[in-house]
């Protein structure tokens, strides 16, 4: 399928693929060295063509199919990259946002940003301020790669080691949600694996703590990895898409 591009001011060309049909978007953000072609996303866009609605897929700049160096970026710029490939591509339409691990934090900033554009979060395994996580457990090789290059590489069970970069650290400390509370009113459904090895569950249960929102569900998957992606997994995650544009409906 034709992939879009999107030129940021410096340069750097984001790349997605919009799909039309009826509002709110569904928005799909992917997690850390992640793409727009995974599991969950390419089976929403199937979800979502069959039933004539809206959907939005998008790599961040480093990532995918878009330019730039997943070095340079963080929670930040990536935050940025959305933004500007949303209002590029919606033209403001109402938006229902899906995010997995990492994509969660950016939901959640999104959501903050665009306000009553959002009509509703779907959370998978999310990750918000996992860069603070990490900080404990670095170890001097790590800091001295960190210091050498600006990046070091973290093992990963589910394919390359992802780059934690000084960048993605730095920016991270300035978008920490978990501090306070958080101001978002829309409903949130959330989905999380019991055994998770990446993102415990209980850093759902303390993200919903957070939320001001009192239109919270939060499903554990007691036998579900980090990735949720089996096939019953993406059975639960359209049940959850579906239920969310009911209420969207009204």
């Amino acid at each position: 399928m034709p992939v879009q591009k999107f030129r940021r001011s410096d340069g750097v060309e984001l790349a997605y693929d919009y799909l039309p049909g009826r509002a709110p978007v569904v928005v799909f953000l992917p997690g850390l060295a992640s793409d727009m072609g995974g599991t969950k996303a390419m089976h929403l866009r199937a979800h979502c063509a069959e039933r004539g609605q809206a959907m939005l897929r998008l790599d961040y700049s480093g990532h995918g199919a878009s330019g730039g160096r997943i070095e340079a970026g963080g929670i930040g710029t990536w935050t940025a990259d959305a933004a500007h490939i949303i209002e590029a591509a919606t033209g403001g339409a109402k938006l229902l946002l899906v995010g997995s691990s990492m994509g969660g934090w950016v939901a959640l900033l999104l959501a903050l940003r665009f306000g009553g554009q959002v009509e509703s979060l779907l959370l998978i395994a999310p990750a918000p301020d996992f860069t603070e996580e990490i900080r404990p457990s670095l170890t001097a090789e790590h800091l001295a790669a960190l210091a050498r290059d600006g990046v070091f590489l973290e093992p990963s069970q589910y394919g390359p080691p992802l780059p934690i970069s000084q960048k993605l650290l730095d920016e991270g400390r300035d978008h920490l949600l978990l501090g306070g509370r958080i101001g978002i009113h829309c409903p949130i459904h959330i989905l999380h694996g019991m055994r998770d090895p990446d993102v415990p569950w209980r850093h759902s249960l303390k993200l919903v703590d957070c939320l001001e929102s009192e239109a919270v569900e939060l499903n554990f998957v007691k036998d579900g990895d980090h990735r949720l992606s089996r096939d019953s997994d993406l059975s639960l995650l359209a049940i959850s898409l579906r239920r969310l544009l009911r209420e969207n409906a009204g």
